[in-house]
């Protein structure tokens, strides 16, 4: 397949270098309006929740840089089409709205034509005043955009020749698959507008290194942990125990860990998982500090899953998937998706961009409910500040960093960020990636370059030849 046409424009900011990524990257208006032309209009993005277009006529708005779609649900399954009356381009719906088209379908506000919820014209006022040949079927029906459905999820593309789903991410989607996100439904939807740079925010998630200092009510749960993975130059999960603390000291421990996850996350760990992680019991486990916390963990998984089950939640089995399909803490879903699935319950972040120093940030906490018992789909999120106390204190955390690193990047002398090459290559992968949608490289390679981006969370960096 070939490359799309090639732009004038060219990429004043590649990385050369994997371990420093050129600051004006974040903040150059030119760079920025590459990324527009070059990555959002050909990349997979996360439209809505399948709960928030349930019954047929069902529709909801999305819309990024300038760019807006109608996401529905038809008798055909879900389909999405450009937001524009075939008249004269007013938008037939606002920005962030929804609702269901059943009845009246989607009525131009200016003259008033309509579309029915396949996008086919079915009103025409004062059809009579003007030439038949600008009225066919054809010249009037809505243009779709691409669209599939994954981990409970809508994905719309601007791309007409874009690559599936699954050819674009790769075997991370199947391993997401297979822990049922499609039965999960939202809890809560947090919005907020930060001032920074959407990869500033993106690659604030990247890696578990920044724990230590933004997160210390963590650290100070279980040092061993975190330590073993980023203080120390070995360790193992052993490392992870306190060699001074009995074995139910070191379950508490743990179970602290979980507790602060669940306050801080919601969906990430969800506190009916650490209600049933606190009936594993510590006095059966082995005394070598290894095996001590294999085992604990094992069962933890192994009780939540069975105590959901028995509620009558759709749930997957960990302990077989973390053997068959294991993922990340964190897993991306290129450009501006990822998912925080620990146990049975899950995080989701979206973030848009909505100028070279700001963007949007949406979270939801997802876990799975008894059928019939499903809570009303959250249609609009609570909009607050990026400061503002009600929001978890995790992601609270997140954000007090990520604005005044976006300020950092102005310093003078501040040329590069400069990554770990055992730790930050995710955040160099995303970035060479990038360039290569700049560069217009081949969609096949593009997409072989985005498989790397699964498990990789924490991870090195990769080589790609474009």
């Amino acid at each position: 397949m070939s490359a799309p046409q090639a732009s004038t424009l060219e990429n004043p900011f590649k990385v050369t270098d994997p371990a420093k990524i050129p600051a004006k990257r974040y903040y150059d208006e030119a760079f920025y309006n590459l990324e527009n032309e070059k990555v959002w209009t050909r990349t997979w993005q996360m439209a809505c929740r399948l709960e928030q277009i349930q019954n047929v006529g069902d529709w909801i708005e999305y819309s990024v840089l300038g760019r807006s779609v109608i996401v529905t649900r038809t008798k055909n399954g879900v389909r999405a089409f450009h937001n524009a009356c075939r008249h004269r381009g007013v938008q037939l719906v606002p920005t962030d709205s929804h609702g269901n088209c059943k009845t009246q379908g989607f009525i131009c506000p200016f003259h008033g034509w309509r579309w029915n919820g396949e996008g086919k014209n079915t009103f025409v006022y004062g059809r009579h005043l003007f030439d038949e040949t600008l009225l066919g079927d054809d010249e009037l029906r809505l243009p779709e955009c691409r669209a599939e459905e994954a981990v409970g999820c809508v994905f719309v593309n601007f791309d007409d020749d874009a690559l599936s789903l699954a050819e674009s991410w790769g075997p991370v989607l199947d391993r997401l698959e297979k822990r049922l996100h499609a039965d999960q439904r939202a809890e809560w939807w947090f919005s907020t507008e930060i001032p920074a740079n959407w990869k500033i925010a993106m690659e604030a998630f990247m890696e578990g290194y920044h724990v230590m200092r933004t997160h210390p009510q963590l650290q100070r749960a279980v040092p061993g942990l975190y330590n073993s993975m980023y203080g120390h130059d070995t360790g193992g999960i052993g490392d992870q125990v306190n060699p001074h603390l009995t074995k139910a000291e070191n379950v508490a421990a743990q179970i602290k860990n979980l507790e602060l996850m669940s306050e801080g996350m919601a969906g990430m760990v969800h506190a009916k998982e650490v209600e049933l992680a606190r009936l594993v019991p510590a006095d059966a486990l082995p005394d070598d500090p290894e095996q001590m916390l294999m085992h604990w963990f094992g069962g933890v998984q192994h009780t939540i899953v069975e105590g959901l089950k028995a509620r009558g939640e759709n749930v997957p089995d960990l302990n077989a998937l973390a053997v068959s399909d294991p993922i990340q803490a964190v897993e991306f879903l290129f450009p501006h998706y990822f998912l925080l699935p620990f146990f049975t319950s899950t995080s989701a972040y979206r973030i848009r961009p909505t100028g070279p120093e700001s963007c949007v940030f949406d979270i939801w906490s997802l876990t799975h409910f008894v059928p019939g018992e499903e809570p009303a789909p959250v249609m609009e999120p609570t909009v607050l500040p990026y400061d503002s106390d009600e929001f978890p204190p995790i992601p609270r955390q997140d954000y007090s960093n990520i604005p005044v690193q976006q300020k950092g990047l102005h310093a003078k002398g501040f040329e590069f960020m400069r990554l770990s090459h055992e730790k930050e290559g995710l955040i160099s992968n995303y970035n060479r990636i990038i360039d290569g949608y700049l560069a217009d490289a081949p969609r096949e390679k593009l997409a072989a370059a985005t498989h790397t981006l699964g498990g990789n969370f924490d991870g090195k960096f990769f080589d790609y030849d474009f």
